[in-house]
Parts: C-alpha cells; sequence; structure tokens
C-alpha cells in the first residue's frame, strides 16, 4: 500500500511517499481502508521529536490521527463491526496513523461515521471534535446559562467548541482575527473578540469557563476574566498553577480520548444538522507534505483534509 512516512524527526519535509505492506488487524482491531484523513497540530509537534514524553513514537512513522473510512477485516474477537461498515475515529497517537491506503485502529476507539456526510467531512471530525466535547463538557462542566471564552474560535477545534457550546444553551464568546469574526458569528458566538486589536481581558469578566488551545500568555491573561470558582480547561500545558489557586480557579490540562460514545453523540448532532465540520481545504494524498506545511503555520479556518480513497 501507499503511506507517507517520517524516517527521522524533523519538519514537514522529511515526509514522503513509500510502499509498504497492509498491517495485518489483531484480535481486538478493525483493518479500515481509509478514504480520508486531516491534519492537525499535534502533527508537527509529534514530527519533530518533541512530543516523545506525551506521545512516544518510534521511526518509521506515518502521521495522520484522524480517519474516515471502510471497513475492510474485523479481528477475531470483534463483534460490534463488520466489513464494509463506514466507521471514523482518532487513532492511536503513538502509533501508525492514516497517511495510508490503510490503518488498523482498536476497535473499541472507532464508531459508525455520521450518515449525513461523506468521508472527507468526516474525516475532520474525530480529534477535533472529541477535544472540543470533552474540554467543553467532562472537564470544563459546561452548563446552559454559563459564559464560556473560546479562544482561537476559527481554527479545528474552535469551530466544534463554538457549535457545541451554544447547542448546550451556553452564552459563547470567541477570539478570532478580523477575517475571522463574521464566521465566527455565523457558527454561533454571541460575542466576538478580535484579539489582535483588543484585550480579551479588559472587555469580560464574570466567565465560568475558559476554552484555551492557546497557551503561554493567553492561558495567563484568561485568569484575569475567570470569576471565583471558575474553570480555565487547556489543551496544552496548564502553566500558571500557583496563579490559578490564588484566584480559586480550576485550572486542568488533558489530551482527547477517542471514545465511541462521544463520537456517537457528535455525530448524531451531525445528522441532526446542530452542528458541522469546517473545511478551509482538501487536498490529494500527494500533497501531505504541504498540508502540513500549511498546518504548521496555522490560521487555518477549521481543518485541511487529505482524501485518500473518497468512493464516487
Amino acid at each position: 500500500m501507499k503511506a507517507i512516512r517520517a524516517h527521522e524527526f524533523g519538519e514537514p519535509d522529511v515526509l514522503q511517499m513509500d510502499d509498504i505492506p497492509a498491517p495485518v488487524p489483531q484480535d481486538d482491531e478493525l483493518l479500515i481502508k481509509v478514504c480520508a484523513t486531516s491534519v492537525n497540530p499535534v502533527d508537527w509537534k509529534i514530527l519533530k521529536g518533541g512530543y516523545q514524553s506525551r506521545f512516544p513514537v518510534t521511526l518509521p512513522l506515518t502521521p495522520g490521527w484522524d480517519v474516515s473510512g471502510i471497513v475492510e477485516k474485523v479481528g477475531a474477537d470483534v463483534k460490534d463491526f463488520k466489513p464494509g461498515d463506514e466507521v471514523y475515529s482518532r487513532p492511536d497517537p503513538t502509533k501508525n496513523g492514516a497517511f495510508a491506503e490503510y490503518i488498523v485502529v482498536k476497535a473499541n476507539i472507532a464508531a459508525i461515521k455520521p450518515a449525513s456526510i461523506d468521508h472527507v467531512h468526516a474525516a475532520a471530525v474525530p480529534l477535533a471534535g472529541l477535544t472540543a466535547w470533552q474540554g467543553l463538557f467532562e472537564y470544563g462542566q459546561l452548563q446552559a446559562g454559563q459564559k464560556v471564552l473560546i479562544h482561537a474560535a476559527s481554527g479545528g477545534v474552535g469551530t466544534f467548541a463554538i457549535q457545541l457550546a451554544k447547542w448546550k444553551g451556553a452564552y459563547v464568546i470567541g477570539t478570532a482575527s478580523d477575517k475571522n469574526l463574521d464566521f465566527v458569528k455565523q457558527l454561533g458566538a454571541d460575542e466576538m473578540i478580535d484579539y489582535k486589536k483588543e484585550k480579551f481581558e479588559d472587555k469580560l469578566s464574570g466567565i465560568d469557563l475558559v476554552f484555551d488551545t492557546v497557551g503561554g500568555d493567553t492561558q495567563k491573561r484568561s485568569l484575569k476574566v475567570l470569576k471565583n470558582g471558575g474553570r480555565l480547561i487547556t489543551t496544552l500545558k496548564p502553566e500558571f498553577e500557583n496563579e490559578a489557586k490564588e484566584k480559586n480557579i480550576h485550572l486542568q490540562g488533558y489530551t482527547a480520548q477517542s471514545y465511541p460514545a462521544d463520537l456517537r453523540q457528535i455525530a448524531a448532532l451531525i445528522d441532526e444538522q446542530i452542528i458541522k465540520p469546517v473545511i478551509s481545504r482538501i487536498m490529494p494524498l500527494t500533497e501531505a507534505k504541504m498540508a502540513e506545511k500549511l498546518n504548521k503555520e496555522g490560521h487555518t479556518r477549521g481543518k485541511i483534509v487529505l482524501n485518500v480513497a473518497q468512493p464516487a
């Protein structure tokens, strides 16, 4: 099969197309024919070798930790899936990903994909959708009527977070650049802040939850807008725990997990047309290197998807 692989750590230029044997599913795994995958910020961080403590990987490595595709084979112990099922998943980031014609994943991290969208759109969902869902609801404990500030609201995770928070009944505030403010409003934000021209901490107070995918100074400044007892949930390292404790703020970092129950709930909301994936660009697998370069530059609206073998 064709697979995009890195034989050394480095920039996206280390990626190359290889011909390798298709993987063989173990008893608890699915062999999935990849129809589409997408790029995520974690890709280039893992490729650089800087995430070995968090996501230890071995070389050569196939990136791609989103997948939508068709089950080709099931392991002997798999009961919930059969060949021909259309599934989606966030594969294990410590193992080979979906920048390939086939991938194996544990059956207990996959779910039937949303029926109302094709594989290209479904591939934009798992990592970003799960990150938003778990950050807002599992760790953030967001409730109807609460105020939530979502940073990088026009990005892959942010676009899902805006829609999910609005569905929950929260008052939603999103930070974005000027060119994306109207777009964020269309997704459901009640209030938008241009992070390049305005200091959100000068405009906001009494926030129940801050959802942070930026870190650094943005995370530190976010402590100023939270109410006593508020929550700051980050996809990055919690850097200001002492300051948070002084202000009685719950600061926590997390890594989203591919829980089938969450994937099913997200799929249901997509099929009910309550939320939708946002795709800025669709590229062929052969352009994976360029896709990762664009990914690393940031400022992408929604997701970049790689079309591997989307059925006609």
